[in-house]
């Protein structure tokens, strides 16, 4: 029983516990994809073009991991309700882990597992976190925030051990037993999860309502000039996305074919706004200023995402061409990263936080973000400055990467674990589903920047121009990216400043 009442509800637990299996899987997976692909699947092509094509294929599965979670925030809000849209999704899940252990010499099958995990991981990924924060009502909400903090702890205790232990069984035991393994792992999470089923909170889906967020904005972007130009502005450049599908891939081609159109959309929806009301009631006006407040903080923190999810690439391929021992893999370094949220997340809670506030200064949701998105840009300085060494024949022990690691991981506990709260506490009743999937298509984004950036430094011409600075391209990308996310944390704090808070959670 906590001092301020309420209890920690039970059936915490069993989501907990399957969270943690469910991200050993993932990231058992995920940790040793690019050192798969570059050393087994893609070994029929040269050594060069190899691991820029890996470092393709992780960022568009990733790409489809984090853009999937519209579908299922859709299911779980709208047909079949979170419980249900996480059990069935999770069974897809499965069969993904198993066609990469089953087809570990086969592209086709290789890859038709990483679109079913995509689906499945990214299905659920918006669920699963709502659905914790439908456990809480007004009674118990102050715990909220903790259960968050641990949801993802035991979410890198997960990562930390797939980490350690995934690149030894890959070497030892090869694909078919590093894949195996975390495919277990998920029908263990499966099994916990339907284990707690009659003790959960399960709030219905919606049904279709005249007033939604969709409704509203459609209403908005009729209403004026401005808005209907910028909407078929958007349709134009959405279609123009589609076109480059042969250049840049069905995946990247879609994607950036919806951030086009909800980019327009969007400042053609909150030009016209106030126009909806009469037409909707003014709750629901308010509701859909909310939500596009919301998008505009998820947009600003795409760069950081495109820095985080490179330490599973970009970072791997630098590790591999650093000095250390003969037993220890590149991609085990990866380890760190867990490893270190399970220490911060406590001393922030319990020392960090607590001296900030002494201080005079109170460490807000927006506050920390920010803050996460500038430590993430120092950690690309130090490893870019590395590579510049790297570059020019010096040899560095792979111990150097730790400091990057810090600084990433401590932006990565700002950002990624403030977010996961403050988004399921900001989004209207009927659209959190929705909004925690708007959360993790940001991640989406991010990676799209990535390969987008990649593509665009492949080019003979870009190449000559980076060259003439006296750089490598590597280097070149780690210092613009460094770059890209200072930008954004700046944009962030001017944003944030002014944003009004409010309190979303259930009633009693």
């Amino acid at each position: 029983m906590s001092e301020q009442g309420g209890r920690l509800p039970r059936q915490i637990a069993y989501i907990i516990g399957s969270e943690g299996c469910e991200r050993f899987s993932f990231y058992g997976m995920r940790n040793i994809l690019t050192v798969f692909l570059a050393s087994y699947l893609l070994v029929d092509m040269p050594e060069g073009v190899r691991e820029s094509a890996a470092k393709d294929v992780f960022h568009t599965f990733v790409i489809g991991v984090y853009f999937f979670p519209l579908l299922g925030g859709w299911l779980a809000d709208r047909l079949v309700g979170k419980y249900n849209t996480i059990f069935w999704l999770s069974l897809v899940y499965v069969a993904g882990h198993g066609c990469l252990a089953a087809f570990e010499s086969s592209k086709a099958g290789f890859y038709l597992g990483l679109a079913l995990i995509a689906i499945g991981s990214g299905g659920i990924k918006p669920c699963v976190s709502a659905f914790v924060g439908d456990q809480f009502d007004q009674t118990n909400k102050h715990l909220a925030r903790v259960v968050f903090d641990a949801f993802y702890w035991i979410i890198n205790f997960g990562s930390f051990f797939a980490s350690l232990l995934m690149p030894v069984a890959l070497r030892s035991y090869g694909p078919s037993v590093a894949f195996g393994i975390p495919g277990l792992l998920m029908l263990i999470a499966l099994v916990v999860f339907w284990m707690g089923r009659r003790a959960y909170v399960r709030t219905p889906p919606s049904p279709r309502d005249p007033h939604a967020f969709s409704a509203v904005a459609w209403t908005a972007l009729r209403s004026g000039a401005a808005g209907r130009v910028l909407f078929g502005v958007g349709v134009v450049g959405a279609l123009g996305a589609l076109l480059l599908v042969p250049s840049l891939g069905f995946v990247v081609a879609v994607c950036l074919a919806l951030v086009v159109l909800m980019g327009f959309g969007g400042v053609g929806t909150w030009l016209h706004l106030d126009r909806a009301r009469g037409a909707h009631p003014d709750e629901a006006v308010d509701g859909a200023r909310s939500v596009l407040r919301l998008l505009v903080i998820f947009a600003l923190v795409t760069p950081f995402w495109s820095l985080f999810d490179q330490k599973a690439s970009t970072w791997v391929l630098q590790a591999a061409d650093m000095a250390k021992p003969e037993w220890f893999a590149a991609s085990q370094m990866q380890a760190l990263n867990p490893l270190l949220v399970m220490l911060l997340i406590p001393f922030n809670n319990a020392v960090l936080y607590p001296t900030i506030r002494r201080l005079g200064v109170e460490p807000t949701a927006l506050r920390r973000m920010g803050a996460g998105i500038l430590f993430a840009s120092f950690s690309w300085i130090v490893v870019g400055g590395f590579q510049l060494a790297i570059d020019g024949g010096q040899t560095l022990s792979i111990t150097w990467q730790i400091l990057p690691y810090a600084l990433l991981t401590f932006g990565e506990v700002l950002v990624s674990a403030t977010g996961l709260e403050f988004a399921y506490s900001q989004a209207p009743a009927r659209m959190k589903g929705t909004l925690m999937s708007f959360w993790s298509l940001s991640v989406t984004v991010g990676n799209l920047w990535v390969l987008l950036v990649n593509g665009v430094v492949k080019g003979p011409a870009a190449e000559a121009w980076v060259a003439g600075l006296g750089v490598g391209v590597t280097a070149f990308q780690m210092f613009f990216f460094a770059g890209f996310a200072a930008v954004a944390a700046l944009a962030f704090a001017a944003y944030a400043a002014p944003y009004p808070m409010v309190d979303n959670y259930r009633k009693a």
